[in-house]
């Protein structure tokens, strides 16, 4: 299921506080200074993509995530490994590494996480 970036915002607010009416999405994008139009739109383009679902709730309509937010990561950061850096991990950490972009606790995270993989 292919999401574009604006309705990966909206996804956002969903997977954080579902259930919500339109106007309560709408509110919490109010930062964005985006149309209450397009925001409608975005969340009918969500609802046809099955990404969420729509219960009545009297006049309004309350709007939760189908797609949980744990598989559309995993999914975009396969996309992404793969698209930029052939499939591999190691590129990926090596070019933050020689730009100076990994913190103390990001290397001690990845000791961490590489002990506890063993010598499979």
């Amino acid at each position: 299921m292919q999401i574009s970036d604006a309705e990966a915002v909206v996804m956002e607010v969903l997977w954080q506080r579902a259930p919500l009416a339109a106007e309560e999405v709408i509110a919490a994008l109010r930062a964005r200074d985006w149309a209450e139009p397009t925001i409608k739109t975005w969340l009918n383009r969500l609802l046809a993509k099955g990404a969420i679902a729509a219960e009545r709730d009297g006049r309004r309509y309350l709007y939760r995530p189908l797609l949980q937010r744990e598989a559309w990561v995993a999914r975009q950061s396969e996309q992404f490994i793969e698209r930029v850096f052939e499939g591999r991990v190691a590129p990926l950490v090596a070019h933050f590494s020689e730009r100076g972009q990994l913190s103390p606790q990001d290397i001690a995270e990845l000791r961490r996480l590489i002990g506890e993989m063993g010598d499979d």
